[in-house]
């Protein structure tokens, strides 16, 4: 048993020891004990009368001259004050303080932070708040989207940054060197990119990961958070989907993420805390920008086409706000282990069908914008429940997918995001094509 689990224990048996400590004495002693602090003695069990006042204060002069009560006399090791029950009050309580002041260390401990795929999408928002917040962050990336999305924060002395493949031992081990928490972050991202090269998504989504983290524990990791997906729940038939449905992923890049999954919980370890998401679709504005899931689609067709096609609509998306998904990385940073430790919990906000993400899109973008809808063989319907983190934890998202689109408005009218519909920067399957990633 980990020795928070013992202190917690404890915790919550203090009432119970307490109230044995008051009932273990029968009423005969308490009324001894309340006599004797007036200075009287009351019979024994026997019948034997005590000797008044004269004899209680010649025992009590005899136990300070360091002598010992006789028979009758002499003090239950069971019902006095040092006893068994008294003494686990007090480490009780002493325990009680302890926890509250690691509680208090923890909620405002910096950390130094190792981010795989730091200079991805999420990365590009999350490293610039990990650095805002206090804590040191190592970024492990192959920049294969560029080195200039760190620009507002490159000179800041706790970031360090280490263009390296996750799959390389000595990268991994670099990178890892002086860091106490990981936040895995990187991997091929989506189905049609896993699918152009299936051995290579393989290689970085799974294969490696691992090695990664008994490196990690080797090199004295205390909290390492995983990026699962969403997508491992498969098609559910259930309103709402939960943690505790069963994983049935439909595709290699969902499968692997479930793989990933079961070999961190078989990695378990004491003092390596462990933590799983299951983050839903994220949209918005990021200084490393994807234009290539669904709300963000949209409204790149939208602002600079006038027009945008939705294929069937009635399917509804889990979506997640870039400045919520960033938010709860740090929020689960700050988290005490014992709540977190083993757990994996779903980060979603609005569940929308898609004609309904494009009704917000138009009414953001403009009225004069047209859209087309379109049949598909794709009737697949997601409605993740993000209720266990909340009521867990208290987390909850405050972005909402309207600010999203407007965020994204924002950056293509004043220019931020140009040659938006063909740069393949902004489309991680055109990048990689480019790129020949091995």
């Amino acid at each position: 048993m980990r020795q928070h689990d013992h202190h917690a224990r404890l915790l919550r048996l203090l009432p119970l020891l307490v109230e044995n400590r008051r009932c273990a004495r029968p009423r005969f002693y308490q009324d001894r004990r309340r006599h004797r602090r007036r200075g009287r003695c009351l019979p024994d069990d026997h019948g034997a009368a005590g000797g008044g006042r004269r004899q209680h204060r010649g025992r009590r002069l005899h136990r300070q001259r360091g002598g010992r009560d006789q028979g009758r006399h002499r003090r239950s090791p069971q019902l006095g004050r040092k006893g068994a029950a008294g003494q686990v009050r007090h480490r009780v309580v002493e325990i009680a303080q302890e926890e509250k002041s690691r509680r208090a260390t923890v909620i405002g401990q910096k950390w130094n932070v190792m981010v795989t795929g730091g200079a991805g999408y999420v990365g590009s928002v999350l490293v610039p708040q990990l650095l805002a917040a206090g804590h040191k962050v190592t970024v492990l990336d192959l920049f294969m989207y560029g080195e200039d999305v760190f620009n507002a924060v490159r000179d800041n002395p706790n970031l360090r940054l280490i263009k390296g493949d996750i799959r390389d031992e000595a990268a991994i081990n670099e990178a890892l060197r002086g860091n106490n928490a990981v936040i895995h972050l990187a991997c091929i991202s989506n189905d049609p990119s896993f699918e152009l090269d299936p051995g290579l998504g393989k290689s970085i989504n799974y294969d490696c990961f691992r090695p990664m983290v008994r490196a990690a524990k080797k090199a004295g990791i205390k909290r390492f958070i995983y990026a699962s997906s969403s997508s491992v729940y498969g098609i559910k038939d259930e309103a709402e989907v939960t943690e505790e449905l069963s994983c049935e992923p439909l595709t290699d890049y969902s499968k692997f993420k479930a793989m990933c999954e079961t070999d961190l919980a078989e990695e378990a370890a004491s003092g390596f805390v462990t933590c799983t998401v299951r983050p839903a679709t994220v949209c918005g504005y990021a200084p490393r920008q994807r234009l290539d899931v669904v709300v963000n689609i949209l409204t790149n067709l939208a602002v600079n086409t006038g027009r945008i096609r939705v294929f069937g609509g009635t399917q509804k998306r889990p979506n997640l706000h870039i400045q919520d998904m960033s938010a709860a990385y740090l929020f689960l940073l700050q988290q005490e282990d014992a709540k977190i430790d083993g757990k994996t919990y779903n980060i979603g906000y609005e569940n929308h069908s898609l004609m309904k993400i494009a009704d917000i899109v138009k009414s953001v973008v403009g009225n004069n914008v047209e859209v087309a809808v379109e049949p598909t063989d794709d009737l697949r319907s997601y409605h993740v429940s993000s209720e266990k983190i909340r009521r867990e934890l208290g987390f909850a998202p405050t972005h909402t997918i309207e600010q999203a689109v407007s965020g994204l408005v924002d950056a293509f009218r004043s220019g931020r995001l140009p040659n938006s519909l063909n740069d393949p920067r902004y489309f991680n399957i055109k990048m990689m094509q480019n790129i020949s990633l091995k």
